[in-house]
């Protein structure tokens, strides 16, 4: 039986045990410090004829392989007085089980992120050969610069009785980290305390059924990886292994930047180093030992003030009064009743004072006398309530004019109107004249002016209408699409005054979907869309997310040989359904034989025209010069139908040359 070791010993005479950080299944898990490099260490110790012990050496030779900043490395394994001992990199910070305990589920982004650090590490060990086992919760660390660090590889799982795991199980246990990090459940295929995530009859809860908002990107990934579905709604790749899965998330991460600031500003570290600032020394006097209070001679002290009897219980004692009668010490008048407040201000009254030469100590005494009190405020001088009458009997008014000014007042009185021709009162008579005053002179200039402005625009809008234009005299907008060329239209003039071109005749069109399996689009109903009938219509297929980069497909359309190599200046949609972003392409030659096996972009053709939201009805101007025999209607993003999936569809398309 190998000896008990304890708090303070030695393990092979160079690790010292310090902490015991927790004890399981007979193992031992230890913070030690090694004597020879002087630095902390974790330290894995169970008997030596334990059935583990050949398993967890091999174990850490396999984990000592794995060279990766992320991963905590093995320093030493051996077998040394009964114990066999594994020895790896000390790493301190938060586990992803306390933080998601703590402080709940992460942001999308950020669980993407430490997720795509792990997943980039494990990839690097699977390349050595080399499995994690057990990637729980419980092994991976936010450090307080907010970096990830990844304990226990290979080791741990020794230590639970596991052999050598497959990648697979690895990978699982990504997807229940991803999980984890997004709705604070486990999903993994390892043991771990974090509550279990809650399954249905197909399997694990997908994570937008346990939280909202979490974006579908995420959601149909872990969907995948757990339960085997939505394998169509992403770009093929083999997600069955952690490089994979690393440059998936790594897509929806984007730019890193400033995510391991953000982590660390966000769970900081739970032992932190208050430092208080330094408390200044008080320097001491030359003076020889004072005793009492260390104030001075008493002798020098007023009669009404006293020391306090012992400095001990108080750093800086005060005089205290003595009970006989005090001189009143007040500062106001006698007849003056004292404020309420007056008893509790400061007085510099028994306050000590120190003399710097002579180390003397005098006192501040209390005044004895009573101060004078403040002279009386001065009355002020009456105001006329009311103003006297003029002489001449004829009624005032006050004076109006702000420049007007009054003559200086005598002494002793008051006159608060600021007038001109004054009355001696501050009133002005009255003045009838026929001259409006001249505020009211540039009020009806205003309005006179006013009026000459409406009538011009008037005259120039009934202009511009009796010219056949708009009211501001532009041009009117193109004819609805619907509407028939002017007769004046011949096949000589391709661009008549009121359309934009003319229709193109002989038109056939086909469908277009490159990344279909197969790539065929209702191709039965297509050729309602050239036959003039706005009531049949041609359809997509429909989807259960959007088209897009991060769709199912980037696109799907129409192709319209136009017969022969022809202008085109614009085409009219009629759609049902909207918005729809539309993108119109032309070539000389036929885009089945272009695109070929195409991932989305319209290679070998020409961009004519677009618009991002189209309506119901419209039309859409190409590019100057544009000429072509085959036009291709690209739908990339189709509206949404009442079910919430999307479907566009097309009711005419007419081509104008």
């Amino acid at each position: 039986m190998p000896q008990s070791i304890r708090p303070g010993d030695e393990l092979a005479g160079r690790y010292r045990l310090v902490d015991l950080l927790s004890e399981s299944g007979g193992g031992r898990f230890w913070r030690a410090h090694d004597r020879v490099l002087e630095r902390h260490v974790a330290l894995h110790v169970i008997p030596a004829e334990d059935d583990r012990a050949d398993a967890l050496l091999e174990a850490a030779r396999r984990s000592a392989t794995v060279l990766d900043r992320r991963i905590l490395r093995v320093l030493d394994a051996e077998r040394v007085d009964g114990h066999c001992y594994v020895v790896n990199e000390w790493g301190s910070g938060t586990s992803m089980d306390i933080m998601l305990a703590n402080n709940g589920a992460l942001s999308p982004r950020r669980a993407a992120w430490v997720v795509s650090e792990v997943a980039d590490s494990v990839a690097a060990a699977h390349a050595a050969g080399v499995t994690h086992g057990r990637l729980s919760p419980e092994n991976v660390l936010v450090d307080a610069t907010g970096a990830v660090r990844i304990i226990g590889c290979c080791v741990d799982a020794a230590l639970h009785g596991l052999g050598p795991a497959e990648p697979a199980g690895d990978v699982r246990d990504l997807a229940g980290l991803l999980y984890a990090g997004l709705t604070g459940r486990w999903a993994g295929g390892s043991p771990s305390a974090v509550t279990p995530a809650p399954s249905g009859p197909a399997g694990v809860l997908r994570p937008r059924q346990v939280r909202a908002g979490i974006p579908r990107v995420l959601d149909a990934l872990c969907d995948e990886l757990l339960n085997g579905r939505h394998a169509r709604t992403r770009d093929p790749r083999d997600l069955g292994s952690a490089r994979a899965v690393h440059a998936a998330l790594v897509d929806f991460v984007g730019d890193a930047t400033g995510m391991q600031e953000a982590m660390a500003a966000a769970h900081p570290g739970r032992h932190e180093i208050v430092s208080l600032p330094a408390v200044p020394e008080l320097k001491a006097r030359d003076a020889g030992p004072v005793t009492g209070s260390r104030l001075g001679d008493t002798a020098e002290r007023p009669r009404t003030r006293t020391p306090a009897p012992d400095p001990a219980p108080e750093p800086q004692p005060r005089p205290q009064p003595q009970p006989q009668p005090q001189p009143q010490p007040r500062l106001e008048p006698p007849p003056a009743p004292a404020p309420a407040r007056s008893a509790d201000l400061p007085t510099q009254a028994g306050v000590p004072i120190f003399d710097d030469e002579s180390d003397d100590v005098s006192w501040f005494a209390a005044r004895n006398e009573t101060p004078p009190p403040p002279p009386p405020f001065e009355d002020p001088p009456e105001r006329p309530l009311f103003a006297p009458e003029p002489e001449d009997g004829r009624p005032v008014r006050r004076a109006r004019h702000p420049l007007a000014t009054a003559p200086a007042a005598q002494p002793g009185e008051y006159w608060p109107w600021d007038t001109g021709r004054t009355t001696g009162s501050g009133l002005l008579p009255v003045v009838d004249d026929d001259e409006p005053p001249p505020g009211r002179r540039w009020l009806r200039l205003a309005v006179a002016l006013t009026v000459l402005l409406l009538l011009g625009v008037a005259v120039l809008v009934a202009y511009n209408l009796g010219r056949g234009r708009t009211l501001l005299g532009a041009e009117p907008d193109d004819p609805p699409t619907t509407s028939t060329p002017s007769s004046s239209a011949t096949a000589g003039d391709p661009t008549p005054s009121a359309s934009p071109g003319v229709p193109v005749e002989g038109v056939t069109a086909r469908d277009l979907d490159p990344q279909g399996e197969p790539p065929e689009e209702n191709p039965e109903d297509v050729a309602a869309v050239v036959d003039g009938d706005p009531a049949t219509t041609w359809e997509t297929s429909t989807y259960k997310q959007d088209l897009g980069p991060r769709g199912l497909k980037e696109g799907v359309g129409l192709v319209l040989d136009l017969g022969a190599s022809v202008p085109v200046s614009a085409v009219d949609l009629t759609l049902v359904g909207s918005p729809t972003a539309v993108t119109l392409y032309l070539s000389d030659d036929d885009p089945a034989e272009i695109t070929g096996d195409i991932t989305g972009d319209i290679t070998g053709l020409t961009e004519v025209g677009a618009d991002a939201e189209f309506g119901i009805e419209g039309t859409i101007t190409t590019a100057s010069g544009s000429t072509g025999r085959y036009l291709v209607v690209w739908l990339t993003s189709l509206p949404r139908t009442d079910d919430g999936q999307f479907r566009a569809e097309v009711a005419e398309v007419v081509v104008r040359g």
